[in-house]
């Protein structure tokens, strides 16, 4: 492993706190992975190994979810790094695997991080090789895009505002009053009704 990048989020908003560490493998570099990732052998002499520092990578991730693509494969280098370090390595429950994510949202699709960024409109034009700070913030935008986009929860928002406003703009109606209706009976109604009654038989309420 020779370089490692976070991105903190809260809520699925990035806050601006970030990790970012190469790491001198002791090893010489294969000319196929420099391609990829553009390190070389020179350019990591000089940084420190895993081991050194590794725990202030431990403080930054804390007890938090970790979201990759492809998890299990980053993480299985991680883990056999912080096993040669001594340290316990990085639950599987803690893991959010955006690849998993997106193979339930788009089946059959590409899925790479850059099909993924191509898919949602995420500029990658400054990606010319796999950085790992680089490869965290895009990730970050997509993570947020496979779980309902950045705008979720608002379509009910907007609904009710237009709803409210229309109702604003609706202008009032006169209300018309009419007078109440006597409820008083008359000395007819009055008469008539006694006559009725005289002519139940066993009323209840003579007993």
């Amino acid at each position: 492993m020779v370089e490692l990048g976070c991105v903190e989020m809260i809520n699925r908003v990035a806050t601006g706190r970030v990790f970012h560490a190469y790491y001198n493998p002791d090893r010489t570099m294969p000319i196929e992975a420099e391609r990829v990732h553009g390190l070389s052998e020179a350019f990591l002499a000089d940084k420190p190994r895993f081991h050194e520092s590794v725990e202030d990578l431990l403080g930054f991730l804390g007890d938090s979810p970790l979201v990759a693509h492809n998890a299990s494969f980053d993480f299985g280098f991680l883990n056999a790094e912080l096993a040669i370090c001594g340290q316990q390595g990085i639950s599987e429950t803690r893991m959010v695997d955006t690849l998993t994510l997106a193979k339930r949202r788009h089946p059959g699709a590409k899925l790479s991080l850059d099909a993924l960024c191509v898919r949602y409109g995420i500029d990658r034009s400054h990606r010319t090789k796999h950085g790992a700070l680089l490869d965290a913030e895009l990730l970050a935008q997509v993570y947020v895009e496979l779980t309902g986009g950045r705008q979720i929860g608002l379509e009910l928002a907007a609904a009710e505002a237009d709803a409210v406003i229309e109702t604003v703009k609706r202008p009032r109606r006169e209300r018309v009053f009419t007078p109440p209706r006597p409820h008083a009976a008359s000395v007819e109604e009055l008469q008539r009704h006694k006559e009725f009654l005289s002519t139940i038989d066993s009323p209840l309420w003579d007993k």
